[in-house]
């Protein structure tokens, strides 16, 4: 028990650690990159860019407003575990850009520009990478940066729409938003705008499925070995998967032989493959890539069942039984 509660602590610790790291990533990329060369950008710290650039009222106070408003109503939907962590992310992104917005504000009222004047575009790729993984970071270890986040995290969690898809649907509206502002200049201007916004749509977007995606790479394992027992045993213990023993013949040979078959993330391919080695360094191994990997330990099935069909399905396998 101790064992377990440990594990989980040690987690959750990871988890924010993680996430704190993503959300100083976020802040760098958007208050350096973005706001000084006053690119729109999707999601709420758009929404809260748009507002700025309009009207002076500060980022920090439109995202935490509208992010408190959005836990409030998707409390039920993602639970306690995703939403306290999406709090936490809130009021420290909050306080991060506040600071960060000093940080390079000029004595006249204007943001530093790094990258010099005339670099919008070279900015905006820059940032929109940095912003992009910053992401990816934070939802890799189960939190949000909340906003338009939340409502991607609600998408995916029923649909097997990835959250960059998610993000890309939520961010159009609120990039077509700046054609409506007359303050952002004229109509040609705010046509530019709006394709600069759809520019950092496109690239955050993308650059956060690319790092999810990476990170979430799966790998079958297909291993031959007389000391299928051994290596069963020694990479349940090593990395907690389950793995199903197929039987199997040489052609050649003739003789029985029993075949690890085992999923597993792509990250864990080194550990495996040494736990392999120290055991039978003459086991045949086969590694592939595979699409996708869906059920217990791996992503949920997020296809939509009629309950009809289901309770038929269900009926027929206990009649069978």
């Amino acid at each position: 028990m101790r064992s377990n509660a440990g594990k989980a602590l040690g987690r959750e610790i990871k988890d924010y650690f993680f996430i704190t790291l993503g959300l100083l990533l976020y802040t760098f990329g958007f208050t350096v990159f973005l706001l000084p060369y006053e690119i729109v950008t999707g999601g709420i710290a758009g929404v809260g860019a748009i507002v700025f650039y309009a009207t002076k009222f500060p980022v920090q106070w439109t995202f935490f407003i509208i992010n408190a408003a959005l836990i409030v109503a998707a409390l039920k939907i993602l639970g306690w575990r995703f939403l306290a962590k999406t709090i936490y992310a809130t009021f420290a992104l909050t306080v991060m850009l506040d600071i960060a917005q000093k940080v390079v504000e000029m004595p006249d009222g204007t943001f530093y520009k790094l990258m010099g004047e005339g670099n919008d575009f070279m900015s905006l790729v820059i940032g929109c990478m940095l912003t992009g993984t910053a992401l990816a970071i934070v939802f890799l270890n189960n939190g949000s940066t909340g906003g338009t986040d939340i409502i991607a995290a609600v998408v995916n969690k029923y649909h097997n729409i990835s959250l960059g898809m998610g993000l890309i649907m939520v961010d159009l509206c609120i990039i077509s938003s700046s054609l409506l502002i007359e303050s952002f200049g004229t109509f040609p201007e705010r046509c530019t705008m709006v394709v600069f916004g759809l520019c950092t749509m496109f690239i955050e977007c993308n650059m956060l499925d690319f790092v999810m995606n990476w990170q979430r790479q799966s790998v079958q394992f297909m291993i031959f070995s007389k000391k299928h027992q051994e290596i069963a045993n020694a990479i349940a213990k090593e990395t907690e998967h389950t793995m199903t023993i197929l039987d199997g013949h040489g052609w050649y040979s003739g003789d029985p032989i029993k075949v690890i078959c085992l999923m597993a993330k792509k990250r864990e391919s080194v550990e495996i493959f040494r736990v392999i080695k120290s055991i039978d360094p003459n086991a045949f191994v086969s590694q592939s890539s595979v699409q996708g990997v869906f059920g217990e330990g791996f992503d949920p099935i997020k296809v939509k069942v009629k309950a009809q069909k289901l309770e038929k399905e269900m009926k027929k396998q206990q009649e069978n039984a």
